[in-house]
């Protein structure tokens, strides 16, 4: 009895220890923010249009946007590449002060981090190869489909019982269709008409597989940051700003 409850008690002092490591994190408030005179944010930068890498540098919409948000703050851009997956686990964390990669502010996802208002209104979408049987959600089923790992497309795809492989870029779950590993590539709209270019012989079939609002990720205990972040960006939605930065990328802005 004593050597049980010696594991017992054992036990539970792993689980606080873990606690005090994992779920004391706390992000930083805006005065944080603005007394280091910069915002941390991490991305995986194989996003176009909304992150990708031009000179060396990541571009894109959330970086355009974020950094007018900065300008509105008085601090500086900092960004950090790094897996999808890592992204979230960054953010939760308190690693870093926000997260930005096309994500989706899901009600699972808002059990462990803050979101912004939505700023855009996204879609998943199925892509396949010219002359494929599929043609809508329908066919999915029973066949192979390719995704990034942790995103939305990844989760949903998993839930609905189809086979995923998932990859840690973008770039490597098309190329999976495009050898013919997967059977079609879920991913979201307007990166699927950025990365589909004419002659690679894929298509983005009219269905799609769902429709997400995309925000800011924020680690608990970024309240008040969160909050006038979100004043910023309604004016930003309101006066066309968001707007004109998807038309500067040649994109349509769908409203959330």
């Amino acid at each position: 009895m004593k050597k049980i409850l010696a594991v017992m008690l054992a036990v539970l002092m792993l689980a606080t220890m873990l606690c005090f490591t994992s779920c004391g994190a706390k992000g930083n408030t805006l005065d944080e923010v603005k007394e280091a005179g910069k915002l941390t944010v991490a991305t995986s930068p194989d996003f176009p249009p909304f992150e990708s890498i031009e000179g060396g540098k990541v571009v894109g919409i959330e970086v355009d946007i974020l950094n007018l948000i900065c300008e509105k703050l008085g601090v500086e851009l900092e960004i950090t590449q790094m897996d999808f997956d890592s992204v979230l686990a960054g953010v939760q964390s308190a690693k870093f002060d926000c997260g930005m990669s096309g994500i989706t502010a899901s009600d699972d996802r808002k059990e462990n981090m803050l979101f912004t208002v939505p700023y855009y209104e996204a879609a998943q979408v199925i892509v396949v190869k010219e002359g494929s049987a599929i043609k809508g959600k329908a066919d999915l089923e029973g066949k192979k489909v390719s995704v990034q790992t942790g995103t939305t497309a990844d989760e949903g795809c998993t839930e609905a019982g189809l086979k995923v492989e998932a990859f840690a870029a973008n770039a490597d779950a098309k190329e999976a269709l495009k050898a013919g590993k997967v059977d079609a590539w879920i991913v979201d709209n307007l990166t699927a008409l950025q990365m589909v270019e004419e002659g690679d012989g894929l298509v983005v079939l009219e269905e799609k597989m769902t429709e997400e609002p995309y925000a800011f990720a924020f680690a608990f205990g970024s309240e008040d940051l969160v909050a006038e972040i979100d004043k910023i960006l309604k004016d930003m939605i309101a006066d066309g700003t968001v707007e004109g930065i998807f038309e500067k990328y040649g994109e349509t802005y769908f409203k959330p």
